[in-house]
C-alpha cells in the first residue's frame, strides 16, 4: 500500500513563488476593470469620513525612492481606515507650476521664454507638466496605491486656479496682502524673488575681507585719523554701503598701532581682529559705548559719499569686528535699519545679478565676479586690511541650487504679523507626530518674516491685481476677484495673458483713489507655495467627497518649512484655523551605510527597478519595516532581507491554505467551546495580534505592525502552533474532531492575517483572498478589519499555555543538544524523561496525552519529584520501530497483521478509512 495516499497532505493552487513583478500588474488591471476604488467608496458611503489630504508632488521627472516612501505610507493609512469602516477617499494631487518646468521646457524644448508669446509658452509648459502627471500617475499606481486616479487634483486645472484666486481675494479682503519695497531673497539664476521656504543652505567659498572706513567727522569723539574696521563676505555689496552699524551697549576701543595707524573695533574682539589682520604691535586707548558714537560720519572707501555710524540691534560679537557694513538694498536688517535712519535704498544690481550704473566702475559685472574687482580697488586705495577665503553655509535657491542674494525690490507680501498669534494658537490645536513637529513649526512661525508671494515668472497663477493707469493704485475688490475667478474657472489662468484688461474687469470698475476707469495688469505670478498651500480650499472644500479640515497631512520633514507651513498660513489667514487635525512627517531616504543618496555616488535606489526585480509588495514591506519618522536606510542588501521575510510570510499563508483544502467553514467549523485547548490558545493569541496590530495602525507605527505580523507568522505559527499540528493535520482521519478543531482556528487565522496585512501587502493578500475558504466579498478591500472577540479570551487558559510554551523551549533546547551529540537524529527519534518542579508537574500532567504532540517526539515520561529547576530534560533514543506512515517510533509497530509497518494508531486509521487504497 502507498501510505502517502492515506495522508491529508497540503494541497493548494496558491503558488509558492510570488512572481510579483508579473503577477502584480495583472492584479492591478483587475482592480481597474472592477473599479475597486469606486466599489470601496460605494460600500463606505455615509460612514464617518477620514480625510488624508495628499501633498502634491512636483510634476517633473520619474518618481524616486522618497516618493515611494511617502505614497506607500499614505496608502497604509487610507487602506486601514477604509477597512475599519471609514469613508476614506484618497485624491492624489500634483503641483504643476513654477520654475523647474520653465527651465525644463527652455532646455529640452529649446525655446526662449522671453522671445515667445506668453500664452504659447504657457501651453508648452502645461503640456510638459501634464505629460509627467500621467507618467508619475502610472508609477504611483504601480506601487499599489489606491486612489481616485481618474479625478486627481492638478494645480494648473481651471477649477483649482479659480479657488486659489478666491482664497487670495479673501486674504486681501482681510488686509493680509500688501505691496512693499523691501530687501528680499533674490535668485539671479531664476531671475525671481524667493520666499524663505525656497531657500536651502549649502557650503560656499567666499572672500572674507576687513576694510577700513576713515572717520570724516568724529563729532568731537573720534579724531579724523581713526578708521572703523568692518568685515564682510560680500565685497560686491560695498558699492551699496550707506552706513556702519554698531551695538548700542557694546564697548568699542581705539587701537593704536606701532606704525601710527588707529582703528576702532569692539573691545571684546580687538585682540582677535589685530591678530587676524596681522598687526602685532598695538596699544588700546580710549573706549566708548556704541551709543556714544552714533552719528559719526565715515568716508566711503571709494565713492565720494559718507557712511554714518548707526545703532542696530542685529549687531553681535560672534564674529567680525562689532562694526557692521550696512547696505539697505542688500539685507533685511540693513533695510530696516536704513528705514529707521531715513537712508536711501541703494540696490545697484539687476534681476540677473549684474551691477548697474548705480555702482560706477563695476557696471555690467556679475555680482560674484565683482568681488575680485571691488577687492582690488580697496587694495589700491589702501583700505583693504585683510583678504582670506572661507567656506561657510550660504543661502541657495533650492530649485537651481545656485547662490541667492538680497535685493531690494517692490513685491507683494502676505503680512504674517497680521495673524502670527493666530497661527501659533492653531499649531497648538493640532496633533503632531513626531511631537517635535509642533516645536519646529512653531519656531518657524515665531521667527517668520512676511511672505513674499510674487514671482517674476510666466508659468504660474497670475496675481489678480490691476493698477490704475493714472495714480498706480492697486485695484483689488470682491467683485474683481470673483470675476477673475469665474474667468479662470471657465478658461484657465492663461486668459490673464490672452485677454485685454477690460475683458478681465467687472463692469463699472474704477479706481477708488482717483476715479479713473483704465487699468493695467500685474505681470507677476504667485509663489508656487501659494498654489499648493491653497489645496485645502481648492480640494477639501470644493470637492463633494472630502471635508474640511483634513484629518491628516503626511509629508517629509522638509515640509515644515514648505507645504505644512504654506497651508497653515493661507488657512489661518482666511479661516482662523489650521487646515489639518493631525500632521505626520517622515524622514529622508539614505543608503545602507546611512549616507545621503546621490547619483554621482551611485548609491541611489530606483523604486521602478525594485518593482521590476522584486515587486511592489517588497517595497511596501520595506517601508513598513522602517522607523520612518527618522531617516530610513535602503539598499540592495536590505531589500534582499525584506524579500526573505516576505518569502516566510507567504509560505506561512500557503501552508495554511494547503491544510484547509478540504475544510468548508459552514460544514466543518467547530464551536469555540468545543475547540481543543491548543487551538483555543492559538485563537486567543490571534486576538492579541489583532490588538497589537490595530494599535500599531492607529498610532501610525507601521514598524510595530510589521514586527507583530512577522513574529506571529515565523515564530508563533511556524515554530510552534503549525509545527505541533502537522501530525494531526496529516495523519488523523479527515473528519477527526481534533483535526477539524485545528482547521477551524487555522481558517480564522488565515482570514484575519490577510486582512491585517492587506494595507501593507495589498497584492499578495488579494491573491490569497481568492483562495480563502468561506469568503463572501469579491475583494479583500471590501471586507472589514478584524475586531477582538472578547468571548474568546480566557486568561487562565492563556497563562497555562504561555507556561507550556516556556517549558517547550527548554525541551527543544535539550533536543537540539542531543542532536548535536548524535544521541538522536530528528526529534521523532527521541524519548523524553522529564523532571519538572511540582507546579510544572501538575501543568504537564494536565495535558499528558498531548505531550508527544507538543514536543514532537515519540515518547514522553513525566517523573514526579522535587527539583529547584523549572524542568530538567533527559533525551534518549525512542524504543521501538519507525511507523512508515506517521514516522513515530513505537513499540506497537508490527503488532498489526494487516499493516505490520504501522503503529497501532495508524493501523487503526488505515483499516477504518483507507482500506481500499492500493
Amino acid at each position: 500500500m502507498d501510505y502517502k495516499k492515506t495522508l491529508n497532505l497540503p494541497e493548494t493552487a496558491f503558488p509558492m513563488r510570488g512572481n510579483l513583478p508579473n503577477r502584480e500588474p495583472e492584479m492591478q488591471a483587475w482592480w481597474d476593470e472592477t473599479d475597486i476604488y469606486g466599489q470601496v467608496a460605494k460600500k463606505r458611503a455615509g460612514k464617518p469620513k477620514f480625510i488624508l489630504h495628499d501633498g502634491p508632488p512636483y510634476a517633473n521627472g520619474d518618481i524616486h525612492i522618497g516618493h515611494a516612501l511617502n505614497k506607500i505610507l499614505k496608502d497604509f493609512i487610507v487602506r486601514y481606515k477604509s477597512l475599519q469602516g471609514y469613508d476614506a477617499p484618497y485624491i492624489p494631487g500634483w503641483d504643476t507650476h513654477g520654475l523647474p518646468i520653465e527651465q525644463a521646457v527652455t532646455s529640452k524644448k529649446k525655446v526662449d521664454r522671453k522671445k515667445m508669446d506668453p500664452v504659447a509658452f504657457r501651453k508648452i509648459c502645461e503640456d510638459y507638466a501634464l505629460s509627467f502627471v500621467e507618467k508619475q500617475k502610472e508609477q504611483f499606481k504601480r506601487l499599489g496605491v489606491r486612489g481616485d486616479w481618474d479625478h486627481p487634483y492638478i494645480t494648473l486645472k481651471p477649477e483649482y486656479e479659480a479657488e486659489q484666486i478666491r482664497l487670495f481675494g479673501e486674504m486681501a479682503k482681510r488686509g493680509h496682502v500688501y505691496r512693499g519695497y523691501r530687501s528680499i531673497y533674490w535668485s539671479p539664476s531664476s531671475e525671481s524673488a524667493l520666499a524663505d521656504a525656497e531657500i536651502e543652505y549649502q557650503d560656499k567659498r567666499s572672500p572674507s575681507i576687513y576694510v577700513a572706513f576713515d572717520v570724516k567727522d568724529g563729532k568731537g569723539k573720534l579724531s579724523e585719523d581713526v578708521a572703523v574696521i568692518i568685515w564682510t563676505t560680500t565685497p560686491w555689496t560695498l558699492p551699496a554701503n550707506l552706513g556702519i552699524a554698531l551695538g548700542a551697549e557694546f564697548t568699542y576701543v581705539v587701537v593704536s598701532t606701532t606704525d601710527g595707524r588707529k582703528f576702532l573695533v569692539a573691545e571684546e574682539l580687538a585682540d582677535h581682529v589685530m591678530q587676524l589682520i596681522g598687526i602685532e604691535g598695538y596699544n588700546k586707548g580710549a573706549t566708548f559705548r556704541g551709543e556714544e558714537l552714533e552719528g559719526i560720519q565715515c568716508q566711503h572707501p571709494f565713492y565720494d559719499r559718507e557712511s554714518p555710524i548707526l545703532l542696530g540691534d542685529h549687531v553681535s560679537l560672534d564674529a567680525g569686528t562689532g562694526c557692521v557694513h550696512t547696505a539697505p538694498g542688500h539685507g533685511v536688517e540693513d533695510f530696516e535699519l536704513g528705514k529707521k535712519y531715513g537712508l536711501d535704498v541703494l540696490c545697484p544690481v539687476d534681476e540677473k545679478g549684474k551691477l548697474t550704473h548705480e555702482a560706477p566702475g563695476f557696471e555690467g559685472l556679475f555680482y560674484d565676479d565683482a568681488n575680485k574687482v571691488v577687492t582690488e580697488k580697496l587694495k589700491e586705495s589702501g583700505h583693504l586690511l585683510k583678504l582670506v577665503f572661507i567656506t561657510h553655509q550660504y543661502p541657495h535657491d533650492w530649485r537651481t541650487k545656485k547662490p541667492v542674494i538680497f535685493r531690494a525690490t517692490e513685491q507683494w507680501f502676505a503680512s504674517i504679523d497680521g495673524f502670527r498669534d493666530a497661527m501659533l494658537h492653531a499649531i497648538k490645536e493640532v496633533k503632531w507626530t513626531p511631537a517635535w513637529g509642533e516645536t519646529r513649526l512653531g519656531n518657524m512661525v515665531e521667527d517668520r518674516k512676511d511672505w513674499c508671494i510674487s514671482r517674476q515668472r510666466v508659468w504660474g497663477v497670475p496675481l489678480p491685481i490691476f493698477y490704475c493707469n493714472t495714480c498706480s493704485e492697486p485695484y483689488i475688490t470682491d467683485e474683481s476677484i470673483e470675476f477673475i475667478a469665474d474667468r479662470f474657472g471657465q478658461e484657465g489662468s492663461s486668459v490673464w495673458f490672452s485677454r485685454e484688461v477690460q475683458e478681465l474687469l467687472p463692469e463699472g470698475a474704477c479706481c477708488h483713489q482717483c476715479g479713473n476707469e483704465t487699468f493695467r495688469k500685474e505681470t507677476d505670478i504667485m509663489d508656487v507655495w501659494f498654489d499648493s498651500g491653497s489645496s485645502h480650499a481648492a480640494v477639501l472644500e470644493a470637492r463633494e467627497e472630502t471635508s474640511w479640515p483634513a484629518d491628516l497631512y503626511l509629508e517629509g520633514s522638509d515640509q515644515y518649512r514648505g507645504w505644512f507651513n504654506s497651508s497653515l498660513t493661507t488657512s489661518v489667514a482666511t479661516k482662523d484655523q489650521a487646515p489639518y487635525r493631525q500632521v505626520l512627517s517622515h524622514g529622508f531616504t539614505l543608503d545602507g551605510e546611512g549616507k545621503k543618496m546621490s547619483k554621482s555616488l551611485g548609491n541611489t535606489i530606483d523604486p521602478l527597478k525594485v518593482m521590476k526585480n522584486y515587486g511592489a509588495d517588497i517595497l511596501r514591506l520595506w517601508v513598513s519595516s522602517t522607523d520612518y519618522q527618522a531617516d530610513v536606510r535602503v539598499s540592495e542588501d536590505i531589500l534582499k532581507q525584506i524579500a526573505e521575510v516576505y518569502r516566510k510570510v507567504r509560505n506561512t499563508l500557503r501552508f495554511l491554505l494547503g491544510n484547509l483544502a478540504d475544510f468548508v467553514p459552514g460544514e466543518h467549523a467547530v464551536a469555540v467551546a468545543e475547540l481543543d485547548e491548543i487551538d483555543r490558545y492559538a485563537l486567543i493569541q490571534l486576538q492579541r495580534l489583532i490588538e497589537k496590530v490595530t494599535a500599531g495602525y492607529e498610532s501610525y507605527d507601521f514598524h510595530a505592525v510589521y514586527y507583530q505580523i512577522h513574529y506571529f507568522c515565523t515564530v508563533f505559527l511556524s515554530q510552534f502552533y503549525l509545527d505541533v499540528l502537522k501530525d494531526r493535520l496529516y495523519t488523523l482521519p479527515a473528519n477527526d474532531a481534533k483535526r477539524r478543531s485545528s482547521q477551524t482556528v487555522m481558517a480564522e487565522i488565515l482570514k484575519t492575517l490577510v486582512v491585517l496585512s492587506n494595507p501593507i501587502l495589498p497584492h499578495t493578500t488579494e491573491e490569497v483572498w481568492k483562495f480563502v475558504p468561506g469568503t463572501a466579498d469579491e475583494s479583500i478591500q471590501l471586507t472589514d478589519f478584524p475586531q477582538v472577540e472578547p468571548s474568546v479570551l480566557d486568561v487562565g487558559l492563556e497563562e497555562k499555555w504561555d507556561r507550556l510554551t516556556v517549558l517547550r523551549d527548554i525541551v527543544l533546547k535539550a533536543l537540539e543538544e542531543a542532536r548535536a551529540k548524535k544521541v538522536i537524529g530528528n526529534s521523532l527519534g527521541a524519548a523524553l524523561e522529564l523532571y519538572p518542579s511540582p507546579s510544572n508537574f501538575q501543568l504537564l500532567h494536565s495535558i499528558q496525552g498531548s505531550l508527544t504532540e507538543l514536543f514532537i517526539v515519540s515518547q514522553v515520561h513525566v517523573n514526579q519529584g522535587e527539583t529547584e529547576e523549572e524542568l530538567q530534560v533527559q533525551v534518549k533514543p525512542a524504543a521501538g520501530e519507525k511507523c512508515q506512515r506517521c514516522w513515530v517510533i513505537s513499540s506497537t509497530v508490527g503488532e498489526s497483521k494487516d499493516y505490520p509497518e504501522l503503529c497501532d494508531r495508524c493501523a487503526d486509521t488505515v483499516a477504518k478509512h483507507y482500506a481500499d487504497v492500493e
